[in-house]
């Protein structure tokens, strides 16, 4: 039936009311809530990195040229995403209320920041100055054909200050970096080099925001590896972390690169020295902060080094939910400490490890007896399972996970909080000394904040002022501003990681009005 022919009033009546009951009134229902609430503000991407022109000729790869044309970047303040604006809406404060009333810890999001540039500033000065003394001292009488020298005796206290002696690689000559053991830093108008402490940790940085994840895949490890590692020529990868790369050129994805037979290596320390970060993105989750690095680790270790990584890890997402500024520094750090070594299995070489170091410190002998008796313990006897000697490795694995491990324990204890003393233990220490040695640089300069790190080393260093500049392509390739960056900069991106984190896999919220983040505690 052609219904143009029966419009008469009635029906038109009558099909203008049902419009009205069925289709008007519902409409308006569901509409006008809609538009009682304000619309959240779409969100503010961050200023890239605003620098002037250098006026000096290209950085070189050298870590203290001076350069001229000081770099400032832009002072930026960061904007709200859509999830952080406000919403007036009384479910939305039933929400806050609810979640105000649970276990919950809130971090200042600026003094986050501090701590931020204190991490990176503290691991650089920690990293270069170790390097210095980096495999002067492995122990033992060298190779019979002399491929790897006799070190000598190790360093004692007494050295701190004294000439520099050549490492195992040295042929004869002392650390280009200094000639005597001493504190190593780039001034205010010198740049920060990268080195293999500092550049994976910028990169794994740089990928979680790219990727806008909290995260990462296989596929963007081993994508992120290939985009900024050179890959024919120097590309300061060693061990562990080559081989990984190597098996990326060949299409194999991690977590399949760390797999013990693909990669001979797992037992190295490159895990350990590349995925502390990940601590500092959970603030007191280290539930979470084990999720984020467990495939970072996984990328080159397994087993022993594995837990090792995790150990540190789980460290520093402590210290960064401990924040508490009455609690001195030493009981800070050993009590996290302690929590920390349930990461590493009962009757494992690591826990071992970390067991005889501590009674040794609590039975008071000198930091030097520990190291003793540390190789002793460890390289001579193989005691606890620790059996790489035995296996005739390269400078009788002085790259190995595990010993290093004992010998970044002993400045922990040792160092007991002090900065400058744990820096001073960590290089005189023996074997891969710059890479403990910057693990704890980094820790404890972000306990203190890059303000208070300053004003520590006015005691060594008066008048000292430190470079905030960066240069990530000393060691890798392929960032924005030819590779220049500062610690400010780096601390906004790590700020920009833990908002994410908060919001996606904590479930707290990071309240921008009143700049803090209400982090739900963890189970």
């Amino acid at each position: 039936m052609n219904i143009s022919n029966t419009r008469s009033p009635l029906f038109v009546t009558t099909l203008l009311l049902v419009t009205l009951l069925f289709v008007i009134l519902p409409l308006q229902a569901t509409l006008l809530p809609m538009f009682s609430q304000p619309l959240p503000l779409p969100p503010t991407p961050l200023s890239p990195l605003q620098t002037p022109p250098l006026t000096s000729a290209p950085v070189t790869p050298t870590v203290f040229g001076a350069m001229q044309g000081p770099i400032n970047p832009t002072n930026k303040t960061l904007k709200a995403e859509p999830s952080d604006s406000v919403d007036s809406s009384s479910a939305s404060s039933a929400a806050r209320s609810k979640a105000s009333s649970a276990p919950h810890r809130t971090i200042r999001r600026d003094t986050y920041h501090d701590r931020l540039q204190g991490f990176w500033l503290g691991t650089s000065i920690a990293n270069w100055t170790g390097l210095v003394t980096e495999m002067d001292k492995i122990g033992g009488a060298g190779a019979p054909d002399n491929t790897i020298p006799s070190t000598g005796p190790f360093y004692t206290r007494h050295d701190w200050g004294a000439p520099d002696q050549p490492s195992i690689w040295g042929e004869g000559q002392p650390s280009a970096l200094s000639p005597t053991i001493d504190f190593v830093y780039a001034a205010a108008d010198s740049i920060w080099g990268a080195d293999d402490d500092t550049d994976i940790e910028y990169m794994y940085q740089e990928l979680l925001l790219r990727n806008e994840t909290s995260i990462l895949s296989g596929e963007q490890i081993r994508d992120g590896w290939l985009r900024h590692i050179r890959p024919d020529e120097e590309n300061y990868l060693w061990v562990a972390n080559q081989r990984a790369f190597d098996l990326m050129n060949e299409g194999v994805v991690p977590p399949e690169t760390g797999d013990p037979h693909n990669n001979l290596e797992y037992e190295m320390i490159d895990a350990q020295l590349t995925t502390e970060i990940f601590g500092l993105f959970a603030p007191g989750r280290p539930d979470i902060a084990q999720r984020m690095a467990e495939l970072p680790i996984r990328t080159v270790a397994r087993q022993e080094s594995e837990w090792i990584a995790q150990f540190y890890v789980m460290m520093f997402s402590l210290a960064a939910g401990e924040m508490n500024a009455a609690n001195p520094l030493k009981n800070q750090l050993f009590a996290i400490a302690d929590q920390a070594k349930t990461r590493l299995p009962q009757n494992s070489y690591p826990r071992s490890m970390y067991e005889f170091v501590q009674s040794k410190y609590e039975q008071g002998i000198p930091w030097e007896q520990a190291r003793d008796s540390v190789y002793v313990r460890y390289q001579v006897e193989g005691r606890d399972g620790y059996d790489l000697t035995s296996r005739n490795l390269y400078c009788n694995g002085c790259f190995a996970a595990g010993i290093n491990f004992a010998a970044s324990l002993i400045s922990l204890f040792y160092g007991e909080g002090d900065l400058l003393q744990t820096i001073r233990i960590g290089t005189l220490a023996g074997w891969d000394s710059d890479n403990p040695t910057a693990t704890w640089g980094g820790l404890i300069g972000f306990m203190l904040g890059k303000n208070t790190l300053t004003e520590t080393f006015e005691t060594e260093l008066p008048g000292v002022q430190f470079s905030n500049r960066f240069h990530i392509h000393r060691t890798r390739t392929g960032f924005e501003n030819n590779g220049i960056d500062t610690f400010e900069n780096m601390a906004d991106k790590g700020l920009r990681v833990v908002d994410r984190v908060v919001r996606e896999e904590m479930n707290g919220r990071v309240d921008l009005e009143n700049n803090v983040w209400i982090i739900p505690e963890g189970e």
